[in-house]
């Protein structure tokens, strides 16, 4: 059993880290926090590559590693176990796709992100993988 959370590393994604991990603490689970490299991709040679790919991965390792670190001093001195995954495509498609291969139990995520378009109070990927899920999804504020 796990939980997941999924994170741009914008303050809104740390926060939603920072809830999850004491959620996960609270009820014995694993959790799951997943960066997803965005999906501008191309077809080279019959492999899918994204433009930057090298900049891309170390960029997103860094948003993984600081979110375990959040994770960690979330929960102070209690253990949690923590994994960390970069999974590519359309946001809200790679997140709920992950938690269905994952059979995670529940997915957090931040109201919105680092996107330059605001919405007033939701941002478009959080709709979109309450929408999609089939587990429970709670969008931090």
């Amino acid at each position: 059993m796990s939980y997941l959370v999924a994170t741009d590393g914008s303050v809104e994604g740390d926060e939603a880290v920072r809830y999850a991990a004491r959620q996960a603490v609270a009820f014995y689970q694993t959790l799951e926090i997943v960066h997803v490299l965005t999906p501008d991709s191309e077809l080279v040679d019959g492999t899918i590559v994204l433009p930057g790919e090298e900049a891309a991965v170390e960029a997103g390792q860094g948003v993984l590693a600081n979110a375990r670190t959040l994770a960690e001093e979330a929960v102070g001195d209690e253990p949690i176990d923590v994994e960390t995954q970069l999974v590519t495509g359309r946001p809200a498609d790679a997140i709920t796709d992950y938690a269905d291969e994952t059979d995670a139990d529940a997915i957090y995520v931040g109201h919105r992100g680092l996107s330059e378009e605001r919405e007033q109070v939701v941002g478009s990927v959080a709709k979109s993988v309450v929408d999609k899920a089939d587990v429970p999804v709670t969008v931090i504020r």
